[in-house]
């Protein structure tokens, strides 16, 4: 089903992108990149969370809706 395969491409592109913030985390570990890392990727994490938690509630209802409709 698409929503589960966008899903997953959800899931990895932001685990790609913590991978990389950590990357740069070690040539750039100033007050900024602190602050940086704490308005927008802590957030960013959260809402990746609660966005793959809705995903998997939407593919539910999706689910029950297609047995309801057969």
């Amino acid at each position: 089903m698409a929503l589960m395969e966008n899903k997953a491409a959800l899931a990895k592109a932001a685990k790609d992108l913590v991978a990389r913030w950590y990357e740069v985390k070690g040539v750039w570990s100033d007050a900024q990149s602190q602050e940086f890392e704490n308005v927008y990727l802590l957030q960013f994490e959260q809402d990746v969370r609660a966005a793959l938690g809705a995903m998997d509630h939407m593919s539910q209802v999706l689910q029950r809706i297609e047995y309801d409709c057969e």
